[in-house]
């Protein structure tokens, strides 16, 4: 019996993917957490074979959290869920230790087969995601083939209100969205560019002038 946790903090997802696994004969759920940092701590009493991990998250984003996982149970095999197509993350993934990666519209018979897999100490990316491996650029990669993930345009918006120093609060009066909203838009920068908080996000977009 492969034994599963998973790591998201959206429910609706970690509830799908327990339904998708809950009638295969050897799959079994043995737990969720709602954070990275949460699910590295119930893993210490939880005996897991496979997490299902989740990328954008608060507090501890999914590349962090893999190292750490791989760091403090290296028995683990990990397989990265996301909606995230961008080949930086990608590799940021695979480099901290995941063993697999599947997108988050993938179907159960894929999500089986990735568990499978990695089980069996295989690698698993599915096929959109070996393509962009492959081609060695995102499928969302700008023009100019910039080295990291495009930057949509409400997320340059609140970039460039965080280089003029702008709070939270500011950002969000300035641009006419909430506060959570601004909160998000900088977890998901913080994600794409591998930053483990705004200093270092500020120090990745003057270097590569992610702002123009």
């Amino acid at each position: 019996m492969i034994k599963v946790y998973i790591i998201d903090d959206h429910k609706m997802v970690v509830d799908g993917l327990s339904l998708m696994l809950k009638d295969q004969p050897d799959i079994e759920v043995v737990g969720y957490s709602c954070s990275g940092q949460e699910g590295i701590d119930k893993l210490k009493t939880i005996e897991a074979d496979v997490v299902l991990l989740d990328i954008n998250m608060p507090e501890m984003n999914g590349i962090d959290t893999c190292k750490l996982l791989m760091k403090e149970h290296p028995h683990i095999k990990v397989i990265a869920v996301s909606m995230h197509k961008e080949g930086s993350l990608i590799k940021l993934m695979l480099s901290n230790g995941a063993k697999g990666y599947v997108l988050k519209n993938a179907g159960q018979d894929e999500v089986v087969k990735a568990i499978n897999m990695v089980y069996a100490g295989k690698m698993f990316l599915d096929e959109v995601v070996n393509d962009i491996i492959i081609n060695g650029v995102s499928s969302l990669s700008s023009k100019k083939n910039f080295p990291f993930p495009t930057l949509s345009r409400r997320e340059k918006d609140v970039l460039k209100c965080i280089l003029e120093e702008c709070t939270t609060q500011e950002i969000a009066d300035r641009l006419n969205i909430g506060f959570g909203t601004v909160e998000t838009h900088r977890r998901n920068m913080m994600v794409k560019l591998g930053s483990r908080n705004t200093a270092g996000l500020v120090r990745t977009a003057l270097e590569y002038e992610l702002h123009l």
